[in-house]
């Protein structure tokens, strides 16, 4: 796995980061402004889970109107994080706290295209409020796990 590994940090686009003064930061910018649009859809579609925000819309409406910008939120984030993988492949795939994020990662997109898209999408999310806020309080978790192992890539490897 470790040749693996390694080949993926010598591939064009990986020397290109690592060779440049600018690719990097520009990558990690966009990374985190993508983490932080999400986390900030998270928590507003999550506090109308709680029935704290917007609570003359219903749930399905405040998710919809989030929808676009959840995903391409989210595609930036995956774009730029595999940027920012190939820059340092082999520091990153020995870190303990990278993989942890990489769970967490995995298991939130799984969440969030699964149950909680299915709740914040049924007409019903609204007459089960203590289902809503257990898809929020697992959803809010999740990401926040994510940004906060991702945190400690850059604190302890």
């Amino acid at each position: 796995m470790t040749t693996l590994v390694r080949w993926y940090e010598g591939t064009p686009v990986g020397s290109a980061i690592v060779n440049s003064s600018w690719l990097f930061p520009v990558a990690e910018a966009i990374h985190l402004l993508a983490l932080t649009v999400l986390l900030g859809i998270i928590v507003i579609v999550s506090l109308r889970l709680f029935g704290c925000v917007l609570v003359d819309q219903s749930i399905s409406e405040v998710a919809s109107e989030f929808d676009r910008y959840t995903w391409i939120s989210l595609g930036a984030m995956i774009t730029t994080g595999l940027l920012l993988f190939l820059s340092a492949a082999l520091k990153y795939y020995s870190s303990s706290n990278f993989r942890i994020k990489m769970a967490l990662l995995a298991a939130a997109i799984i969440f969030q295209v699964s149950v909680f898209r299915k709740i914040t999408r049924s007409q019903t999310a609204d007459k089960k409020p203590s289902l809503a806020k257990l898809a929020g309080i697992i959803s809010l978790a999740l990401w926040l796990g994510v940004a906060i192992a991702g945190k400690a890539i850059g604190y302890f490897g």
